[in-house]
């Protein structure tokens, strides 16, 4: 969890809070003077424009029903098949604010398992290894396709258990919900602060407000566990300029305390994207159906 992870998730907040804000933007003067000029002559045309404005009403509402998968048609019943941007999982999310059923104890660990095990993991894995690699982090590993393979387990070591430890183990044993529901309401700082407070508030499985026992304190322990049982202890490594180089150890306080920092940092931020998703899906979405009728004209 070094400064490539945060780098890359900082272009993903980036996108996220851009698209939402560029949607909320109101009309052009241009369209604004069009819209007035453009009054009905007869009861005709007042009955075309009402017309098409409820066929325009219900088009709105069948994108908002569509842009992202409704309460439970994931793979694990109460959850979703969404991903972020087409391509990360996004399991644990579900519209609208409504008490859905508790999730099972293997139903927690069923559902973090596919996000943890899922395809798209394993080439992100490989690219924050990469990352890491070329800035040296974690000297101990030393460099070249050993350290490399060294870094991609301890990036896949540290996102298993993680994702666990804040997904299932702390809420089967706590009887929290890992799900996060999106507020679907409006206003971008409102919306914010509503993301960024569910870092410190979750649901208990019986749907009450509750202290996010399972993010602090599973994250807590998880930066603890991966730091003192697989990152680097210290060690000589061989580099051009000294055959013996001294590395001190990772597994210091130090170090656990600022793994534990950036993971709620990122979760943070990641929630976040999670919140303003359904914007950046339908603004996606209507780009491209805006797209067909002009590739149709020109033909």
């Amino acid at each position: 969890m070094k400064a490539g992870i945060k780098f890359a998730f900082s272009i993903t907040l980036a996108s996220a809070f851009a698209l939402p804000s560029t949607a909320q933007q109101k009309p052009s003067p241009a369209a604004s003077d069009a819209t007035t000029q453009s009054q009905p002559a007869d009861a005709s045309k007042n009955s075309q424009d009402a017309a098409a404005q409820q066929s325009g009403n219900q088009q709105k509402d069948q994108d908002k029903k569509t842009s992202i998968q409704e309460t439970g048609n994931g793979k694990v019943a109460g959850t979703s098949n969404d991903r972020l941007f087409y391509a990360m999982p996004n399991f644990l999310t579900l519209q609208g604010r409504e008490k859905v059923p508790p999730l099972s104890s293997k139903d927690k660990f069923k559902v973090v398992a596919l996000g943890t095990f899922d395809y798209f993991e394993y080439p992100w894995w490989g690219v924050l290894a990469a990352i890491n690699q070329a800035e040296n982090n974690e000297a101990g590993y030393g460099q070249g396709w050993a350290g490399y393979g060294k870094r991609y387990g301890s990036t896949a070591g540290d996102s298993l258990v993680e994702n666990f430890m804040v997904g299932a183990v702390f809420p089967s044993v706590l009887h929290q919900d890992p799900r996060f529901y999106q507020s679907g309401g409006s206003g971008f700082f409102k919306r914010s602060g509503y993301a960024v407070t569910r870092l410190v508030v979750t649901r208990s499985d019986a749907g009450k407000s509750q202290f996010n026992y399972s993010e602090i304190f599973g994250s807590a322990i998880a930066a603890g566990i991966s730091t003192y049982s697989y990152h680097p202890r210290s060690t000589f490594v061989s580099t051009p300029t000294n055959a013996h180089l001294f590395v001190p150890s990772e597994r210091t306080l130090s170090n656990t305390l600022a793994t534990w920092e950036t993971q709620l940092t990122l979760d943070t931020i990641t929630i976040a994207v999670k919140e303003f998703w359904p914007d950046i899906h339908r603004k996606l979405s209507h780009k491209s159906k805006e797209s067909q009728p002009e590739s149709s004209e020109q033909h």
